[in-house]
C-alpha cells in the first residue's frame, strides 16, 4: 500500500495538497490511512473529504465521523461535505456525478494538486467486465486510468483483499456499505458472477483483466492523439466552416471515428448520452454518403453534410 502511494504522488512538487476521497469503507480508509504516513514524508500535505450522499439512514453521523478521524491523525482539511443527488443517469449514475462535483469543488476550494481516489485492482476488473456487457468497445474496456486530470488511483494495482487487511494490521474500522451487496445496483451483481469466474478461471483472473485494461488505455490515447492532430488537419479556417468529409474519408476507420467523437463533444454534445449509434451515424455522413439528412446527437444538435462539409447546429 505504501509502495503504491509513494509512486503515485512522487511527481507532485513539494507542498502540494492531496486530498483523499474517503466514504469510510476498506478501499479509501486503508487508502487514507497510508496517505496519512506517506505524505508528510514525501513534503506533501494531505487533506480528505468524505462525501454524503444522503441516501442512507445515519449518512450524516459517518461522513463526519470519518472527518472527526482524519483531523486526529493529522489531515488539514477535513470536511464532510453533503451533496444533493438528482435522478439523471439511474442511481449510481447520479450519485458519481454529484460526488465528483462535490470533489471538484472541495480541489477548487483548497487549491488541490490531487484528488485521491480508493478503486482497486477488484474495480477495475469489475469495470473491463461491465464494459464488456455493455458492449462500450477499448475506451470501455480500458477502464479507469490511474490519472486522469487531478484525479488519481494509486491502488489500480493493489487487490481488494489487501485493503481490508491493512485494516485489519492498522486497527482500522471500516464502514461497510450496504449498496455494495445490493443486486438492484450493476456492479454489486456482477460480483458475486466475478467470483464465479475466479473460481472456474483461476486467481489470476482479476490481475489480468486489470492489466488488459492497462495496455488497451495505452493503445486508446495513442489512438487519440493521432485523432485530435487528423482532426485539426480536417478543420476549416475558423470553427464554424466544419469538417472536410473528404479529408476525413481518407483516414482509416479508428483515427477517423476518434476524430469525429472528439468533435462532436466540442459542439456541446453530452459525452455521457453519446452512444455508438450516434457516432455510426456521424461516420455514415462521411463513410457511407448517400445524400442522407442528417444525423441527430444527444441534446439535439444536428450534424450534416454540406458542400463536401461536415457542420454541427444546435436545435
Amino acid at each position: 500500500m505504501r509502495a503504491a502511494v509513494r509512486g503515485g504522488l512522487a511527481d507532485l512538487p513539494t507542498g502540494s495538497l492531496v486530498l483523499v476521497a474517503c466514504s469510510g469503507g476498506p478501499d479509501s480508509l486503508a487508502l487514507a490511512d497510508t496517505v496519512a504516513f506517506c505524505a508528510p514524508r514525501q513534503g506533501l500535505r494531505a487533506g480528505l473529504v468524505s462525501v454524503d450522499h444522503g441516501l442512507q439512514d445515519g449518512s450524516a453521523d459517518r461522513a463526519a465521523d470519518v472527518a472527526a478521524w482524519a483531523r486526529g491523525v493529522g489531515f488539514d482539511p477535513a470536511e464532510a461535505v453533503r451533496v444533493e443527488v438528482g435522478a439523471d443517469g439511474g442511481p449510481e449514475g447520479a450519485a458519481r456525478e454529484a460526488r465528483y462535483a462535490a470533489l471538484d469543488a472541495a480541489a477548487e476550494r483548497y487549491g488541490a494538486g490531487a484528488v485521491l481516489l480508493g478503486h482497486t485492482r477488484d474495480d477495475q476488473a469489475e469495470t473491463v467486465l461491465l464494459a464488456l456487457v455493455r458492449g462500450a468497445g477499448p475506451r470501455g474496456i480500458a477502464g479507469m486510468r490511474a490519472v486522469r486530470g487531478r484525479y488519481r488511483r494509486p491502488l489500480l494495482g493493489i487487490a481488494r483483499s489487501d485493503t481490508h487487511e491493512a485494516c485489519a494490521e492498522r486497527g482500522l474500522k471500516p464502514w461497510a456499505d450496504p449498496h455494495n451487496d445490493d443486486p438492484r445496483f450493476l456492479r454489486s451483481a456482477l460480483r458475486p458472477a466475478l467470483d464465479s469466474l475466479v473460481a472456474v478461471l483461476g486467481e489470476d483472473l482479476v490481475a489480468n483483466l486489470a492489466r488488459t485494461a492497462a495496455l488497451v488505455g495505452e493503445d486508446t490515447d495513442y489512438l487519440d492523439a493521432l485523432a485530435l492532430t487528423a482532426l485539426d488537419e480536417c478543420r476549416g479556417a475558423s470553427a464554424g466552416d466544419g469538417l472536410d468529409a473528404k479529408r476525413l474519408a481518407a483516414l482509416p476507420a479508428p483515427i477517423r471515428t476518434r476524430a469525429l467523437r472528439a468533435w462532436v463533444l466540442e459542439s456541446g454534445v453530452n459525452g455521457a448520452e453519446l452512444n455508438h449509434r450516434h457516432l455510426a451515424a456521424v461516420d455514415a455522413l462521411v463513410a457511407a454518403w448517400r445524400g442522407q439528412g442528417p444525423a441527430f446527437m444527444p441534446g439535439g444538435i444536428a450534424v450534416r453534410r454540406s458542400g463536401g462539409r461536415l457542420t454541427a447546429a444546435a436545435p
